[in-house]
């Protein structure tokens, strides 16, 4: 799968507050990139608490639950948008289906 944007995650981990992601969203990223998921059935056999939310939107979660990672899915294309990294709180706050 291609992955747009790497640079989110990055900005993301480099934020010393957010500085113990850094392992684990680059873990999925390696996880993802080599992936070739053809639907979320695919997915969810790799991911088992990954949270398939419509119209491409899967959520994942990251370092034992305490981010979630948001992104958009075109199977067809195989391409992968981050589409939000945050905290439980930060996600709390979002309408996952439109951002």
């Amino acid at each position: 799968m291609r992955i747009i944007a790497f640079r989110t995650l990055r900005e993301f981990f480099e934020k010393q507050e957010y500085a113990d992601s850094e392992a684990s969203l680059r873990a999925w990223y390696h996880d993802a990139k080599t992936a070739e998921w053809e639907s979320s059935n695919d997915l969810k056999q790799h991911y088992k608490n990954a949270s398939i939310v419509g119209e491409g939107r899967v959520v994942f979660n990251i370092k034992g639950n305490t981010y979630r990672l948001v992104v958009a899915i075109d199977y067809e294309f195989q391409v992968i948008f981050v589409r939000f990294i945050g905290t439980h709180k930060q996600y709390d706050k979002i309408d996952i289906k439109t951002i």
